[in-house]
């Protein structure tokens, strides 16, 4: 499952990049055609967060649609798969979109990288 080497390395840039804030959430762009699965990544995300100024981050995944472009027929099309042939039976094919595994934005709150104390319940 590479998954779980992605989810890593996106862990490990955001960590990287914003190592004093806490992260309260991660929003992804993972297009149909980049061989990421995300419903894996979100398994993974849990685990990888784990012990990071990451930790009990929300994760949002946008997932973009294969888009494509037909050399031979001119059409724009979706891709049924990952298997980009146009329905004119052309390979002459360019990918518009769907190809994205991108860090869209991250949420944080400056001044620490440990979770804010929960208040405490009067009785």
């Amino acid at each position: 499952m590479h998954e779980l080497a992605i989810t890593e390395s996106i862990v490990d840039a955001v960590a990287e990049r914003l190592p004093d804030a806490r992260i309260t959430c991660v929003c992804l762009e993972i297009g149909a055609l980049s061989g990421v699965v995300p419903d894996s990544v979100r398994f993974c995300f849990d685990l990888v967060t784990e012990g990071t100024n990451l930790e009990g981050a929300r994760l949002e995944i946008t997932e973009v649609p294969g888009r494509c472009h037909c050399g031979v027929c001119g059409a724009d099309f979706e891709p049924d798969g990952p298997i980009t042939l146009c329905p004119c039976g052309s390979i002459e094919i360019k990918v518009l979109s769907g190809q994205e595994l991108k860090i869209a934005s991250v949420q944080c709150l400056t001044g620490g990288t440990t979770p804010p104390h929960k208040p405490a319940e009067v009785a």
